[in-house]
C-alpha cells in the first residue's frame, strides 16, 4: 500500500554500522533502522541467538510458559531497578496501548484521560495516534478515541493545568521527544511532574520506545531525570531489529491488571526473547551506556565544529544536528548519495543513532561526509 514514499535505496546485507545495497555500494548508518540496531546489523551473538531458537520452539501462546520470556522479563526489571512486572508485546505502539489500558484499569471508572506533550510520538494505533502530539496526524482518522490531551513540551504549569481534571488517570512523557525533533525534558519538567502525579494519584509513564536500553548513556532515558515512574515502555532496540515490545509497570500499579484484562497472540513468544535474551546479554557485556556516553561526546564535538551546524541537541547517540541555513531534507539525501545513512528528523535538523557499538573510526569517517555536504 502506498504509505511510504518512494524509497531512494534498497538494501541487501548489513554488518556491524555498515550496510550494502543490491549494487555492492557501502553505506555507514547512522540511523540503525530508527534507533533499533543499537548492537548492529546481524551481531553474531543476537544472530546465533536467533538460529537455534528457531530450531528449538519459535511460538506456543501464552496459554502456556516457555522459558526464556521470563528470563527477558526478570533482567529489564532488574535494569529498572526492580520492584515490577512486564508485559512483553511486539512493538512499541503496542507498549504503549498496554500502559494506557494499564493507567485506566489502574485509576478506575470515570477517571481516563492520559495527558502528554505537543511533538510527542507514541504510536501509530488510533488511541497511541491520539496519545502523539501532532495534530496534523490526527485529522485524517478522526474521529480519533477519546481520552486524551496535549500540552506544551517542557512546561510544568501547562502539564498541571492538563491534569486538574477528576478524569485523568495519567501523563506520558518521552525524556527525549524523538520523532519531535530531539528534545531533551529538563530534570526541572520531570521532577515537577512526578511530584504533580504523586499529589492527584495519577500515574507517570515513560515512554522509552527510542531511547531506552543505552542509547542515552543511562539504560533508560528518565536516569538522566532523576525520577523513578510508575510505567516504563520500550521496544525498538530490545531486538535489534526483531520485533518486540515491552511495558514494565511497579508491582502496585501492574496489580490493577486481572486475568484476561489484556493479551497478545505473539507476545513473549520464545523466539523473540530469544533475540531480546541475547541483545540484553550483549548490552551489559558491552556496557553499552558508558560506550553511547564516550561515542555521543565524540559525535556531538564534531557536529559541532562544523559551521553549518547551528547547534546540537539530545543525549548519549541520540543526537540532531540543527543546520543553519540548510535544508535538512536536501542534506539527508546528499548524505546518502555520499554513503552516510542519516534522516531530517524535521525540516532545519539531521538526526544521528548510530549503533551503540560504533567505532571512532566510522564516527570520523561520518563527520567527514557531513562536512562535506554541508559545505
Amino acid at each position: 500500500m502506498p504509505t511510504y514514499p518512494p524509497t531512494p535505496v534498497t538494501f541487501v546485507k548489513g554488518e556491524g554500522t555498515l550496510l550494502y545495497d543490491e549494487n555492492g555500494r557501502r553505506y555507514l548508518d547512522f540511523l540503525s533502522g530508527l534507533a533499533v540496531t543499537g548492537l548492529g546489523h546481524c551481531h553474531p551473538v543476537v544472530a546465533a541467538a536467533i538460529a537455534d531458537q528457531a530450531r528449538t520452539l519459535v511460538h506456543v501462546s501464552n496459554l502456556f510458559g516457555n522459558t526464556v520470556g521470563p528470563e527477558v522479563a526478570a533482567t529489564l526489571d532488574r535494569l529498572l531497578g526492580g520492584g515490577g512486572r512486564v508485559f512483553l508485546a511486539n512493538s512499541g505502539a503496542e507498549a504503549n496501548e498496554c500502559a494506557i489500558k494499564l493507567a485506566r484499569r489502574w485509576a478506575g471508572p470515570g477517571r481516563f484521560v492520559v495527558v502528554s506533550a505537543y511533538g510527542s510520538f507514541h504510536g501509530r494505533t488510533l488511541a497511541t495516534l491520539h496519545a502523539t502530539g501532532q495534530p496534523e496526524k490526527h485529522e485524517p482518522y478522526q474521529p480519533l478515541p477519546e481520552g486524551f490531551r496535549h500540552v506544551a513540551w517542557n512546561d510544568a504549569a501547562a502539564l498541571e493545568k492538563a491534569a486538574s481534571g477528576d478524569d485523568v488517570a495519567a501523563v506520558i512523557l518521552e525524556p527525549v521527544q524523538g520523532e519531535g525533533g530531539v528534545n531533551p525534558a529538563t530534570a526541572e519538567y520531570f521532577g515537577a511532574v512526578r511530584r504533580l502525579c504523586d499529589e492527584r494519584g495519577l500515574l507517570f509513564i515513560v515512554d522509552e520506545v527510542q531511547t531506552g536500553l543505552g542509547r542515552t548513556g543511562r539504560w533508560f532515558g528518565f536516569q538522566h531525570l532523576d525520577v523513578v515512574p510508575d510505567v516504563v515502555t520500550m521496544a525498538k532496540a530490545l531486538g535489534n531489529g526483531v520485533p518486540i515490545g515491552a511495558c514494565w509497570a511497579t508491582e502496585e500499579a501492574a496489580a490493577a491488571f486481572r486475568t484476561g484484562d489484556h493479551a497478545t497472540t505473539f507476545g513473549g513468544q520464545p523466539f523473540a526473547t530469544a533475540a531480546a535474551r541475547a541483545v540484553l546479554s550483549v548490552m551489559q557485556e558491552e556496557d553499552v551506556p558508558s560506550r553511547a556516553r564516550a561515542a555521543g561526546d565524540r559525535l556531538r564535538k564534531g557536529l559541532e565544529a562544523i559551521p553549518a551546524v547551528a547547534d546540537v541537541r539530545g543525549l548519549g547517540l541520540l543526537l540532531a544536528a540543527r543546520l543553519d541555513g540548510v535544508d535538512a531534507k536536501e542534506a539527508a539525501a546528499q548524505a546518502l548519495d555520499a554513503g552516510l545513512v542519516v534522516n531530517p528528523v524535521s525540516p532545519t535538523a539531521l538526526r544521528f543513532a548510530p549503533s551503540l557499538l560504533v567505532s571512532d573510526e566510522e564516527i570520523d569517517e561520518a563527520l567527514g561526509i557531513v562536512a562535506e555536504v554541508l559545505a
